[in-house]
């Protein structure tokens, strides 16, 4: 993977996401993975924990009605699971995403685990991706946030790769390029007022929106599908697209510096008009143009 020095990298990247929960990889870079796959990169889905206990909004609505679904309100914790792995392939096939690994622990879990450590590590140096995408994490004190231990698991597991000896572990060690967090609470491009905290680098989704959308509307488990799909785009993605001068996009904090041969401009920099890019970022009507379904 090599730098032109101008806009993009050259040349097939493997990514692979490392997240807690099934439908994360789908809400915070959906729209990435699709272009990637577009573009013939290959994607890994690497999910944590089954997501059975999160998010379960299926099932409490269910609950509260007077005549409930028997087969909904009493489902079990491995009913539950095979629900949504069975939304997440769905989303998958339509985002891009090669394949889908789920290591299935209990989503309860709020404390780093060596074991489940070493587990990441062995996916990675398997799979040996070149970027890894995960959540920015949070003070690593905030035990109750499940994203932020997955991320710290991830970056722990990163590292663990790093150090695999072939005589000693049965694998040679593996580096990963870059990691590129997502869900920085802040989107404005000001640095200096930040104090450097900032999204550094924007993902235009704007052309396969649609398919985010889509691939949204499949985790009805959770109540992501419909309205809430278009509302969250529309807020999320249309706030990182004004930052980044586009209709939708997707917002990452770099890990690692990046070196390059020549300054790096890329084409959008090149290409953007201050003056009427308000234009271009309110073409798109999302709930006109990707009306709910039913």
């Amino acid at each position: 993977m090599t730098w032109n020095g101008i806009s993009h990298y050259v040349g097939a990247v493997k990514l692979m996401t490392v997240y807690a929960h099934p439908a994360d990889t789908i809400t915070n870079c959906g729209g990435t993975l699709a272009r990637h796959a577009d573009a013939g990169d290959e994607i890994v889905a690497l999910i944590l924990t089954h997501g059975g206990r999160i998010h379960a909004n299926r099932y409490a609505e269910e609950w509260r009605k007077d005549r409930p679904d028997e087969a909904i309100a009493r489902a079990g914790l491995d009913d539950i699971v095979a629900f949504k792995k069975a939304e997440l392939q769905r989303a998958a096939d339509i985002v891009g995403i090669g394949k889908v690994i789920t290591l299935d622990h209990d989503d309860s879990s709020a404390t780093l685990q060596d074991a489940l450590v070493d587990q990441v590590a062995e996916q990675i140096a398997n799979e040996r991706p070149d970027v890894i995408i995960c959540d920015y994490p949070q003070n690593p004190v905030m035990a109750a946030n499940t994203h932020t231990v997955a991320t710290t698991t991830a970056l722990a597991a990163i590292g663990r790769a790093g150090t695999f000896l072939r005589n000693l572990d049965g694998q040679a060690e593996f580096h990963v390029k870059q990691v590129f967090l997502t869900s920085l609470p802040v989107y404005p491009t000001d640095g200096l007022s930040l104090f450097g905290v900032r999204n550094d680098v924007f993902v235009d989704i704007t052309p396969v929106v649609g398919r985010k959308i889509a691939a949204m509307d499949c985790f009805d488990s959770q109540g992501y599908s419909g309205l809430f799909a278009r509302k969250l785009i529309e807020s999320a993605n249309g706030e990182a697209g004004r930052a980044a001068g586009v209709n939708f996009a997707e917002g990452y904090y770099r890990l690692h510096n990046e070196t390059h041969a020549t300054l790096p401009v890329t084409a959008a920099a090149m290409e953007v008009d201050p003056l009427t890019r308000h234009v271009s970022y309110s073409r798109i009507d999302l709930r006109r143009e990707y009306p709910v379904q039913g």
